[in-house]
């Protein structure tokens, strides 16, 4: 199994990245917490990587830190969740805010999330609470990096949230709730606020 990579970045697109190790192309996909850390295309990174083999197909996913991976991995264990659900509620919520949600089993902020309805919400709660350790020493994000490549900003990022699970016109409407929102912006940067916003 693959546990980590390190590479040039050849390009980005939520949820998806493409990492070339020594000539090879290997396809990502991560978590938005892990985009906002990516540096520019061209640049070199390191990934934990997750593999996930199924009958028809491999699937790599990639984190910026151990306790985004391990939360992944325990995320995927649950009934009802699969490697989609557990990317999508990754980038919505940072390590150290589920684990809050689950010890205070807060089961709202959970179903505020793309795919998480009531039952699910209560399932991570029940199954997770014991899994879970509290710590604080888990942020999500760092500095949020330049835009990809094509379209504009705002078509990335709402292009981005529906890959992540919202329909197109809820992925739209949270883009344009931004305030002063505009494409001179930056796309992991709309993205992050879409997802904010949301949670509130």
């Amino acid at each position: 199994m693959i546990g980590r990579l390190k590479g040039i970045l050849s390009s980005k697109q939520p949820p998806n990245l493409l990492l070339d190790v020594n000539g090879v192309g290997y396809e990502i996909q991560a978590p938005m917490s892990t985009f906002y850390t990516l540096p520019e295309p061209g640049e070199t990174v390191q990934l934990l990587i997750h593999t996930h083999v199924r009958e028809d197909a491999l699937q790599l996913y990639g984190f910026a830190s151990t306790a985004e991976r391990e939360l992944f991995r325990t995320l995927i264990k649950v009934s009802g969740v699969g490697a989609k659900l557990a990317l999508t509620i990754l980038s919505g919520i940072d390590v150290s805010a589920f684990i809050r949600c689950v010890h205070s089993q807060d089961s709202t902020s959970l179903t505020r999330l793309p795919g998480v309805g009531k039952k699910t919400a209560e399932r991570l709660i029940v199954e997770m609470k014991d899994k879970l350790i509290q710590s604080t020493d888990v942020g999500a994000a760092a500095t949020a990096i330049g835009r990809t490549q094509a379209n504009t900003p705002i078509e990335e990022a709402v292009t981005a949230l529906i890959a992540l699970g919202y329909k197109p016109p809820e992925a739209s409407r949270m883009v344009r709730s931004i305030p002063d929102v505009d494409n001179s912006g930056n796309t992991e940067d709309i993205i992050r606020l879409a997802l904010k916003a949301v949670m509130r």
